[in-house]
């Protein structure tokens, strides 16, 4: 019998380790046949059938508490410093301070001076303690339990100074640990929190505040200035300028008028407006963004998955050598037991892999949820980490490198008419048409004062195109093609065709059967920002840009040769493209592909990343890409390109410090020269700068500052 999973949200999840455990005792309820922890984002999704009141006793060991998903977890807003476990590891230091001042001043050995030590080991390590005990009696062997052993060990043999060092250390590693991921999930908790919980629905002639979720499709919503939309939909009546920041991250404002969109969580801000409800509130783009962002976080990163299997067999190998090195020594050559039991101990608190097991994901979290506030959704760690290894980038053209509408460029009249006259009686044929070039002449003509021509019997001519009678003349208006078939096509009329095209550009002939009117050139703007943006990635280290469109070449390459591009792939069709992304990866390795997310899928979905160009509205965006641009604007495009090589860096150097200062460690334990404290300053040492590197990442909004980085 299928089951449908349930997600809840969770409060009070401490440590990598403890969802780990607690993955793992959910799964071990026997209604329950499949279980995933989100730490990062605080999400539980749960295959089967559990009460809550299970749930909870599977987490009592950290005091996790389960909330349903629709129940955001009140944020904690007590300082740092105010934090029960922050007041014990200080309590705890203090009694450390005195214990060393009756260390120095009374015996070594002294009743007061072992009790004062053991009070900062029972106050600063009691939480470890309750779970380690619990864990050795169960033989399970994780982090707390090896800590749990080590600071025993130590007060058997008499080291309860540095049994006292090693709680207070270790409690100051979880505190810190706790600290940089709550700032770090304080992304999402910001996206949640975005769109109001109640908004102003008008049914009929009553006005009533209304929860989001009893809001209805169609439903009239109430947008006064100064006001947050609480849903998605679309204007209906009145006129503003709305603040997207939260969707697009842009924070210039867009005026919006009757029949545009309105998305959750953008901010009115000037005129009144009622937005008829298109979505409900879990489909609203804002909704869309929060989910997505949450399963990024929960995604297994290449770096992950490789520091996973490593801690599987790291932890039993440490264990090992901690073991051999404590009766391997007295047995074989007669030394101290005293001395090697001691050195055993810091073999295992050394060993610790906690620096390890957070190495990735706490970088990877930092960098999604800050991306997500910048707008830019990045589906997962695995894509973050695929963006910081590209070498090369395919762009469509339409809508991408250009702005997607084409504009009459050039008006070429003949004698003895004028521009004025040409786009007059242009305009009165293509006013019967419907193609995007017959749009851009009518656009232009509104803009020109001329005298008004009526057309009659307007016919469109496939492919070549159209005719009309004008004070009873046939008159064409159509490509080459067309005038040559018709003869009314002069050598000098052909070189100047032949010289616009070679400018990338649309050329269309007005006249007659046996006259030319003139010229127009018809043209898709080179978006502004796509000069400066393919520079941008070239000194970002991206190797190769290409064109790809299903435009003529000439058109094309000469687009391709004022952005300066490496390449450029013309009359290409869908099909074409995904083909030329699977040359591309056989020539260049990883390859990404930035396009629409509409006619672009199967170049988007076979490309190493696939980039969609306006995500905000854009379900095909959201559901194909890997990375979501919510603008649509390749400004993003740098931006993220380097914040992926920044959080790639990041998480290798992470690797390195929590590996490489363990080594070091553990390599002092030949000359006999490693302490219970040096292991703890290793271990904390390796844990303190995998958090400090990874908050690095949290200066994602300043763009300079990682561009500079990179």
């Amino acid at each position: 019998m299928a089951t449908n999973d349930n997600v809840y949200r969770l409060q009070g999840l401490s440590c990598m380790n403890c969802a780990a455990k607690f993955e793992k005792n959910i799964r071990a309820i026997s209604t329950v046949e499949d279980a995933q922890v989100n730490f990062g984002a605080l999400k539980l999704t749960v295959k089967g059938d559990a009460t809550i009141a299970q749930l909870e006793k599977a987490g009592a060991f950290d005091g996790i508490k389960v909330l349903s998903e629709n129940e955001p977890p009140p944020e904690n807003t007590t300082p740092f410093w105010r934090k029960r476990e922050s007041i014990t590891t200080i309590i705890s230091l203090f009694f450390i301070i005195a214990g060393y001042v009756l260390y120095f001043q009374l015996e070594p050995k002294s009743p007061f001076t072992i009790g004062t030590f053991a009070l900062a080991i029972i106050i600063g390590g009691y939480d470890l303690f309750k779970v380690g005990l619990k864990n050795l009696v169960k033989l399970d062997f994780d982090m707390k339990t090896l800590m749990t052993i080590a600071i025993i060990g130590a007060a058997i043999i008499g080291e309860w100074g540095e049994g006292a060092i090693v709680v207070f250390l270790f409690a100051l590693s979880e505190a810190l640990e706790s600290f940089s991921i709550n700032k770090a999930r304080k992304s999402i908790r910001t996206l949640i929190n975005i769109a109001p919980r109640k908004a102003m629905i008008k049914r009929g002639n009553s006005v009533e505040e209304l929860n989001v979720e009893d809001i209805r499709i169609n439903d009239i919503m109430i947008l006064k200035p100064g006001e947050k939309a609480a849903m998605d939909g679309e204007i209906i009546k009145g006129e503003s300028s709305l603040n997207q920041a939260t969707i697009t991250g842009e924070s210039i404002p867009v005026h919006k008028t009757f029949g545009d969109e309105v998305f959750a969580g953008t901010i009115n801000q000037e005129g009144y407006l009622e937005v008829r409800v298109t979505k409900r509130v879990e489909d609203t783009t804002l909704s869309k963004i929060i989910h997505l962002v949450e399963e990024a976080q929960a995604e297994r990163a290449p770096s992950q998955q490789f520091v996973d299997k490593f801690a599987k067999y790291y932890t039993p190998a440490i264990m090992a050598i901690a073991l051999l090195v404590a009766i391997l020594p007295p047995i074989v050559v007669g030394a101290s037991w005293t001395e090697w039991i001691y050195l055993g101990l810091a073999v295992l608190v050394v060993g610790c892999p906690c620096a390890l097991v957070i190495s990735t994901p706490v970088a990877i979290v930092t960098a999604i949820g800050n991306a997500a506030r910048n707008g830019i959704l990045i589906k997962g760690g695995i894509h973050l980490e695929e963006t910081g290894r590209l070498n090369a980038i395919a762009f469509d053209k339409t809508g991408t490198l250009t702005e997607g509408t084409p504009e009459v460029t050039d008006i070429v009249p003949t004698e003895p008419y004028s521009e004025a006259d040409i786009l007059s009686l242009a305009h009165a044929i293509e006013a019967y048409s419907q193609h995007p070039l017959a749009s851009a002449i009518i656009k232009k003509a509104k803009l020109v004062e001329g005298k008004k021509v009526n057309a009659e019997n307007f016919q469109s001519i496939t492919g070549k195109g159209a005719k009309a009678v004008i004070n009873g003349k046939e008159v064409y208006i159509g490509n080459s093609v067309l005038f040559e078939e018709i003869g009314s096509l002069p050598r000098e009329s052909k070189q100047r065709i032949s010289s616009l095209q070679a400018e990338g550009k649309t050329v269309m002939i007005l006249g007659t059967s046996n006259e030319v009117y003139g010229i127009i050139a018809v043209a898709d703007q080179i978006r502004k920002s796509s000069f400066s943006i393919i520079d941008q990635l070239f000194k970002l280290g991206i190797q190769k840009t290409i064109m790809l469109t299903g435009d003529n070449k000439t058109t094309a390459v000469a687009i391709g040769n004022q952005l300066g591009l490496s390449e450029t792939r013309a009359d290409l069709l869908p099909e074409d493209k995904l083909t030329t992304i699977k040359s591309l990866q056989q020539k260049y390795g990883k390859v990404a592909m930035v396009g629409d997310g509409v006619n672009d899928a199967p170049a988007l979905a076979s490309a190493n990343v696939g980039i969609a160009m306006g995500g905000a509205g854009t379900d095909t965006a959201l559901e194909t890409a890997n990375i979501a641009l919510m603008a649509d604007d390749l400004e993003k495009l740098p931006y993220t390109i380097s914040l992926s090589r920044k959080a790639l860096h990041v998480i290798k150097q992470n690797i390195a410090f929590s590996l490489g200062l363990k080594i070091i460690a553990l390599l002092l334990v030949i000359p006999g020269w490693l302490t219970l404290w040096l292991a703890i300053i290793a271990d904390v040492g390796a844990t303190l700068l995998v958090v400090l590197n990874s908050m690095r990442l949290m200066r994602a909004g300043e763009r300079s500052s990682i561009e500079n980085n990179v």
